[in-house]
């Protein structure tokens, strides 16, 4: 009785994983126009990175690459938590970029 216990909780919990990876990978895109995003400079291809407004910019840094960034480096597009709800895309920056250890 206990095994099945621990069977029926156990998929519950893998079920609930699943739903909530599903779930961040159904969540919109952040759009550049977006008050966040424009007040921390987020462009979703860094290379258009205005390099005057923005010094602290380098050659490399992606969202895909920054601490913050929450998916896998090589995904298209991972959450962030500055932009609650929205996904950024990998090849994205914005200022509060911090290189991943």
């Amino acid at each position: 009785m206990a095994n099945r216990r621990e069977f029926m909780m156990q998929l519950s919990l893998g079920a609930g994983v699943v739903v909530a990876g599903n779930a961040m990978a159904q969540a919109p895109m952040v759009a550049e126009s977006d008050a966040q995003a424009t007040a921390l400079g987020y462009k979703a291809d860094a290379s258009k990175v205005d390099k005057a407004k923005f010094p602290k910019f380098a050659a490399g840094q992606a969202c895909s690459n920054c601490a913050l960034y929450q998916g896998k480096a090589a995904d298209a597009a991972g959450g962030c938590p500055l932009f609650a709800g929205k996904q950024v895309a990998g090849k994205g920056w914005c200022s509060a970029y911090a290189k991943k250890a």
